[in-house]
C-alpha cells in the first residue's frame, strides 16, 4: 500500500495523540512526546491541526510530525518503522518539496529519532548536524523527595499566575491566561498538571508542566522555568522535583526533559535535581 502524508484535521488529533502515547517507552530514543502536542495546543485545536502532519500506510500511523515553528519540523517515527526504507524515502521526498506543505523553501530544521533511517537519507541529500541537545531522564520507581518548597497544582484558579511566571522566565514569552486555558482544554492535558513553587513570602517563583504518557511510559517536563528575580535559590531544582513527583502520581514510569547543550545552568539544575544525563542528540538542517 502507497504511504499517504495527511494534515488530520481537529477531529484526527485524537488519533495522532493516541499513537504518540503507544510509541513512548523505556529505552527510546528522544522524541515527539504527547505533551509537546499539549504544549503548542496552548494556540488552540485549530492551530495544533494546522502544524500536524502524519503519514500512514493502510491506515496506520507510521510517522507523526509537528511544525513547531517556522521551518522547523519535529518528526517521530513509529518504533517498528525506523528502518522501513519505503518511509525513509516518502520522508525525504515530503520534506524536500515545498508544494507538498510540510516545509518551506530555504533554511529548515528537523528533528527525528537518532538511529533512524531518515537521519542517514536527510545527511546524503545535503542536510547537516545542528547544534546539540542534551537529554536527561529520572526513574521513578523509587520515592521521590520532597522538594522543600510550597507546591500547588495550578488550574483555572491560578492560570493568571502560571501565565505571568511564563513570561517571566522565559525572554519573549507571550503566554497569558487564554493560552493556558485553550492548552488545558487540549485531549493531552487529560493526563497532565501545571506546577507553582512558592517562596517564604508567598511569591511564585518557579512553574513546570507536566505531560503523562499512560501508565508504565515515560512523562515529560515541558515547559520549566524560574521567575529571572528569583534565580540562583534552588527553586529550579524544587519544581523539577516535584515534576517528577507529580508525573510519578500519574504512573509514569519516568520522566524526561530536553535543553540545548549549551545552557549549562539548566543541565546542572536538571542533575541536582536526580536526573541522569543521556547522550545528546542534534536536530538537522538545510541551509538557505
Amino acid at each position: 500500500m502507497a504511504i499517504v502524508l495527511s494534515e488530520p484535521g481537529v477531529d484526527g488529533l485524537g488519533e495522532a495523540v493516541g499513537v504518540l502515547r503507544e510509541w513512548q517507552y523505556e529505552g527510546a530514543p528522544m522524541h515527539l512526546h504527547p505533551g509537546d502536542l499539549g504544549w503548542f495546543w496552548r494556540s488552540g485545536a485549530e492551530a495544533t491541526a494546522a502544524a500536524v502532519r502524519t503519514w500512514s500506510r493502510d491506515g496506520r500511523i507510521l510517522a507523526v510530525g509537528l511544525l513547531d515553528g517556522p521551518g522547523l519540523l519535529r518528526l517521530t517515527i513509529a518504533p517498528a518503522a525506523h528502518r522501513d526504507e519505503e518511509l525513509a524515502q516518502r520522508l525525504v521526498a515530503d520534506v524536500s518539496d515545498p508544494e507538498r506543505g510540510v516545509l518551506p523553501e530555504g533554511k529548515a530544521n528537523i528533528e527525528a529519532p537518532m538511529g533512524a533511517l531518515l537521519q542517514g537519507l536527510l545527511s546524503e541529500n545535503g542536510w547537516n548536524t545542528d547544534e546539540p541537545w542534551t537529554p536527561l531522564r529520572r526513574d521513578l520507581t523509587e520515592p521521590v523527595k520532597d522538594p522543600g518548597v510550597r507546591i500547588e497544582v495550578a488550574g483555572p484558579e491560578r492560570a493568571h499566575l502560571r501565565a505571568a511566571v511564563q513570561r517571566a522566565s522565559f525572554d519573549g514569552s507571550r503566554f497569558t491566561d487564554e493560552h493556558w486555558h485553550a492548552m488545558a482544554a487540549g485531549l493531552p492535558y487529560a493526563d497532565a498538571r501545571c506546577l507553582l513553587a512558592y517562596d517564604d513570602q508567598g511569591n511564585a517563583v518557579a512553574a513546570v508542566t507536566v505531560w503523562s504518557a499512560g501508565p508504565g511510559r515515560p512523562g515529560l517536563l515541558e515547559p520549566m522555568g524560574v521567575h529571572r528575580e528569583h534565580r540562583g535559590q534552588g527553586y529550579g531544582k524544587a519544581i523539577t522535583v516535584a515534576a517528577a513527583a507529580a508525573l510519578q502520581e500519574l504512573g509514569s514510569s519516568s520522566a524526561l526533559v530536553c535543553t540545548p547543550s549549551s545552557n549549562a545552568g539548566a543541565v546542572a539544575t536538571y542533575k541536582a535535581a536526580g536526573f541522569r544525563q543521556r547522550p545528546e542528540v542534534r536536530d538537522l538542517y538545510r541551509p538557505a
